[in-house]
């Protein structure tokens, strides 16, 4: 197999959550590049059609579908469109996520914890198993999470979000372990502070930020490209014997 080969994700269908801006839509534009036929998932299916629309400019294939992943009932008819329309999934990217709440601990409140378990654990978890379950039948499979490097070194103001993040990577490693012999691959990468809108809360504190910067030995915020090149690499045989794994991607924050 040529090197380039590794990456080539032709005849591929991907789905990729949260495609609608930031790490999700770079990672979707990525994977449209090398091949794969991607599908773009977000709360509202408007989101996302800029994202589609840049990949068909560049000569790929894109579909998008809404889908709120922190309703279960909504995560069922994205999976029956999955079926109905093309049949199989290859790449699963859970990317989709939310932080309500910005504070100290002691001040979070139960609707807003419930809203990021919902969405950073419960959707994550339901929307691998979906994904797993197919697979089995059809080859196996990639599935890529998107954490976070709080799930293993918590950030003030952020702590729920943190926690999902620490269960997201412990699924990571569950699901891996049980599915790695239907040869379904799961894998996850835990970005540091990146330039998205996600992030706006945290650059908008000029104390934390100055923080950043300093503990980053690259010296600057990561951009959404920067996470693009390791979902790619999960997401094809560059790391076919792969899972289980994390992948930090902080610029060497936590080196």
């Amino acid at each position: 197999m040529k090197a380039n080969d590794l990456f080539d994700l032709t005849g591929r269908t991907a789905l990729v959550t949260g495609a609608s801006r930031g790490i999700g839509a770079a990672i979707a534009q990525t994977l449209a590049a090398y091949g794969a036929r991607v599908l773009l998932s977000s709360r509202r299916a408007e989101g996302c059609e800029q994202t589609a629309a840049a990949i068909r400019a560049a000569g790929g294939e894109a579909h998008v579908h809404a889908c709120h992943v922190g309703e279960l009932e909504q995560i069922e008819a994205l999976w029956v469109w999955v079926d109905a329309r093309f049949g199989r999934i290859d790449v699963l990217i859970n990317n989709a996520g939310t932080n309500p709440m910005y504070g100290s601990v002691l001040e979070s409140h139960p609707a807003g914890f419930a809203k990021v378990v919902d969405v950073n654990f419960r959707g994550y978890w339901f929307m691998t198993q979906h994904a797993a379950k197919r697979m089995q039948h059809t080859g196996g499979g990639s599935i890529v999470n998107i954490a976070s490097v709080t799930a293993e070194h918590p950030m003030d103001g952020i702590g729920a979000y943190g926690a999902t993040k620490a269960a997201v990577v412990n699924l990571t490693k569950a699901f891996a372990r049980e599915c790695g012999p239907l040869g379904v691959r799961v894998n996850a990468i835990l970005p540091g502070l990146v330039n998205t809108r996600f992030a706006a809360a945290l650059q908008a504190d000029e104390a934390q930020r100055a923080r950043a910067l300093t503990a980053t030995p690259l010296r600057r915020i990561g951009e959404p490209e920067d996470i693009a090149g390791a979902a790619l690499y999960f997401a094809s045989d560059a790391s076919r014997y792969a899972t289980g794994a994390t992948l930090r991607i902080d610029g060497g924050m936590y080196a």
